[in-house]
């Protein structure tokens, strides 16, 4: 047991560390350097700006309206027990495969650096990275995020994909 805990799910905690260190260090270097809602650096003729903005809710400022209790309990009490749990039943299940594992690594890491921020910046989650979207779904801009939530959303489509093909893989 211990053997198989520490070769297939201790590893992975590495992403989860990179991941939380990495998207801590950028906020807190996008805090120091640029002012809050002005862009810092452009690049390619605006394609990607990185600014600096926060975003008391969720994504697309979903729950922005809500009252202060409400968004810490939905935003912050949620997301910490759901973690945990995750955390949990990621260390002792055997369910997942090394590249699942890798991708829960991933999300956990990511869904700790939001919540680091909605801890302890009272403002609200730092987000920075801004991407021209062309007018696609009616969006010039893609909604600014941050490196936690480019993780919780590349490691849940790879563990999405990876579910798919494991059942694939059972199923023939």
């Amino acid at each position: 047991m211990v053997q198989y805990l520490a070769k297939s799910k201790i590893k992975p905690y590495i992403l989860t560390f990179l991941i939380l260190i990495s998207d801590q260090v950028t906020k807190a270097l996008i805090v120091n350097k640029i002012p809050y809602h002005t862009v810092g650096w452009s690049f390619r003729g605006g394609f990607l700006r990185i600014i600096h903005t926060r975003n008391l809710a969720v994504a697309f400022s979903m729950g922005d309206n809500f009252p202060h209790i409400v968004r810490f309990v939905l935003f912050t009490i949620v997301p910490a027990v759901v973690l945990i749990l995750l955390s949990i039943y990621f260390l002792k299940s055997k369910a997942f495969t090394p590249l699942q594992s890798w991708a829960v690594a991933g999300i956990i890491g990511g869904g700790f650096g939001n919540l680091t921020d909605r801890i302890f910046r009272p403002m609200g989650v730092v987000d920075f990275i801004d991407v021209k979207f062309y007018g696609i779904f009616g969006l010039e801009r893609w909604p600014t995020f941050n490196i936690a939530d480019a993780s919780v959303v590349v490691c849940g489509i790879l563990l999405f994909i990876a579910y798919i093909t494991e059942d694939r893989k059972k199923n023939e």
